[in-house]
């Protein structure tokens, strides 16, 4: 059984502590994405050495490749990938949407999800195209982008899928909605996620399998009254977690609007998890109105092109291709004790990434998720000592 306990607060921030069946983490924690079973270019050994607290995996795309029932020839997701710690499964409604709505829309995971954040992202935005999904009451149809296959997911196969993958936190099949959808598009996905969570917790009840938390999804796009009758609806469902998800709004300021919206009608003492959200400028914000759990590809996915994260630069990161670090002989970051900034200077990182080494990737991307963990110790120590706002004003300045 999962168990959370809240150890210290300031203001809405929560210091927890968060045991599951593969061990016990410590609250608020960024939560490691390892899509496909890998975070790519690291090894499980190489993310326990890093500090990484949990994992999280895709049931869309294990479903696609290597197959639910690969993974469950090995004992599960944890002896599949070799990982020992707390392990989370997302149930894959995020990449449904991003092939379907997303695709038509020109919004997604690789695309900037907050359309009205000005230069920041532009260069990401994406070309419209063609759903590769079909919505439907019962389920979701979609065809696989790895060789056109078609597929169907119901809320209670995703379930009997993550009861085979075997993760410590599990969630239900739900409607994402875009920035673009309008109120009564959003409120028509709110409610169909609302009947698929009661058929998902059903399942969940009575699906044999491992010891599991379910988590339960809060909708409603960037409407002030979706959003809180899903928080009223899905709180008041016997989840064991919550997650927000779906839009979070065409920016940064809706995105806190949603939280401060949805947080205050959820159960208490029960954990809550971001969901896609993790820019370092973000954390703050978010941790202090009261989110446990955040999960994100930037730390992994801009250390894969060069960028690295590096306190008090713009944005708190450099790009290591620049010519200035041609000859840089200092480490990433001075006071970094992760292991490549122990060995490597900025000048051998940029050779590498020139060179096109891929030890370049796997050294960037230890660095930035070093540096992450490193940040969401000095913020849970911060909430413990009550210094949170100090801590927030030495990094973001105000």
């Amino acid at each position: 059984m999962l168990q959370f306990s809240i150890i210290s607060k300031s203001g809405q921030a929560r210091y927890g502590e968060l045991t599951t069946p593969h061990g016990k983490l410590f609250t608020p924690a960024f939560v490691t994405v390892g899509t496909i079973a890998t975070v790519k270019g690291l090894s499980s050994q190489d993310l326990e050495l890093i500090g990484t607290q949990i994992i999280i995996c895709n049931t869309y795309h294990l479903h696609l490749q290597p197959g639910v029932d690969t993974i469950a020839c090995h004992g599960g997701l944890h002896h599949f990938m070799g990982w020992k710690g707390p392990l989370m499964t997302d149930s894959g409604g995020f990449q449904i949407f991003s092939h379907g709505a997303g695709k038509e829309h020109g919004v997604g995971k690789i695309a900037s999800i907050f359309p009205e954040e000005g230069g920041r992202g532009r260069h990401l935005s994406t070309k419209k195209g063609k759903s590769l999904v079909q919505v439907m009451e019962d389920r979701v149809r979609f065809v696989s982008y790895l060789d056109g296959s078609t597929h169907e997911f119901t809320p209670e196969l995703v379930i009997e899928l993550q009861k085979k993958l075997g993760p410590d936190i599990i969630l239900p099949l739900d409607e994402c909605t875009s920035p673009l959808h309008d109120y009564h598009h959003t409120k028509k996905a709110m409610e169909r996620t609302h009947r698929w969570a009661e058929i998902a917790l059903e399942a969940f009840n009575r699906i044999p399998g491992p010891e599991q938390a379910l988590f339960g999804i809060v909708q409603g796009g960037a409407y002030r009254d979706l959003r809180q009758q899903s928080a009223a609806f899905i709180g008041g469902l016997g989840f064991q977690g919550f997650a927000i998800g779906g839009s979070l709004g065409r920016s940064k300021k809706e995105m806190l609007n949603v939280l401060d919206w949805t947080l205050p009608l959820l159960p208490e003492q029960r954990p809550r998890h971001l969901l896609g959200i993790g820019e370092i400028e973000d954390i703050f914000h978010v941790v202090e109105r009261g989110i446990d759990l955040f999960d994100c590809v930037v730390p992994t996915r801009t250390a894969r092109t060069g960028t690295v994260f590096v306190k008090g630069e713009m944005r708190n990161r450099i790009h290591l291709l620049n010519r200035r670090f041609k000859n840089d002989l200092s480490p990433i970051e001075e006071d970094c004790p992760c292991p490549t900034c122990r060995g490597y200077s900025r000048s051998y990182m940029r050779h590498l990434f020139k060179a096109k080494e891929v030890s370049g990737i796997r050294l960037a991307t230890i660095h930035n998720l070093f540096f992450v963990e490193r940040l969401m110790k000095d913020i849970r120590q911060a909430i413990a000592n009550g210094t949170l706002d100090e801590l927030r004003s030495r990094w973001m300045g105000c």
